[in-house]
């Protein structure tokens, strides 16, 4: 038992250190950040007055107030690196080294794929939420008429529901990443899925602004968790607990998922291999 314990922490703390070394290997992309920061920031201006014009003539639209739906915008400026909504995360990376089969030295290491990629992704993660997501948000609510909480609490329940955003993100991005075990340019199924990531999770338009079967449909599909889900709990929209229950089930479903694709992957590999 004092062995298995230790084994833990040992694997808790390699974890931890590969999330460390991916903060550090972005935070060096400091060109790339500013850009990014001034891109999202840009973008999020133009966003803002085509929000106000159209909860101008709509002022309750979505159940949000025109300061709401400008805190969505800033919101989304702030995730859209962090939770790589249009691609950029360590998916990118995984796919290459299955092209090439380096993921074959991946796999001969003594540690967990997928819990490796993931605490790689959330190091990434971490940085872009501080590198590109807090400029862009203080920005905005500067110079614009925002609606935040003033309960330390909800800002509590809203970090709870990012954290889980992370893991849906990553659990559907490491499922498009496996594909390339099985396609020779997996690239067709990531463009796919970055175009459902910024549709289905709100980033153009809130969901709840989509009418009818349209609005249950994306409401229900994983991608809600990354952006709706916790605006929602920061702008007092939903309960916090019933909000962890929809993102942690859809959690647990995709890591599930990468799980039983990376075993029958891993599989292939060996056949393939010899």
């Amino acid at each position: 038992m004092g062995a298995g314990r230790r084994m833990g922490v040992g694997a808790g703390r390699l974890y931890a250190a590969v999330a460390a070394r991916g903060f550090r290997r972005y935070a060096t992309y400091r060109t790339a950040t500013v850009a990014g920061v001034f891109t999202n920031t840009v973008f999020g201006v133009i966003l803002v007055y085509t929000y106000l014009a159209l909860w101008g003539a709509r002022p309750h639209l979505g159940g949000y107030d025109p300061a709401q739906a400008v805190t969505y915008v800033w919101l989304g400026q702030a995730f859209l690196a962090a939770l790589a909504l249009g691609g950029g995360g360590v998916e990118d990376e995984l796919m290459e080294r299955i092209r090439t089969g380096d993921v074959a030295i991946d796999l001969y290491r003594p540690v967990d794929l997928q819990l490796w990629w993931l605490a790689a992704d959330v190091g990434r993660t971490l940085f872009q939420l501080v590198g590109r997501g807090v400029v862009p948000f203080a920005f905005g609510a500067l110079f614009f008429p925002v609606s935040l909480p003033a309960d330390p609490l909800t800002w509590l329940a809203f970090l709870g529901a990012v954290s889980l955003a992370m893991l849906v993100g990553f659990g559907i991005r490491f499922l498009v990443a496996l594909s390339a075990f099985w396609l020779l340019d997996g690239m067709g199924v990531q463009q796919m899925a970055w175009l459902a990531g910024i549709f289905c999770s709100g980033m153009l338009l809130p969901l709840n602004v989509f009418p009818g079967t349209l609005g249950e449909v994306v409401r229900m599909l994983p991608w809600s968790s990354l952006l709706q889900a916790p605006a929602d709990v920061l702008l007092g929209h939903a309960d916090p607990l019933e909000t962890y229950a929809f993102q942690g089930a859809w959690a647990v479903v995709l890591l599930a998922a990468g799980r039983l694709v990376q075993a029958v992957a891993t599989r292939r590999v060996v056949v393939q291999g010899g």
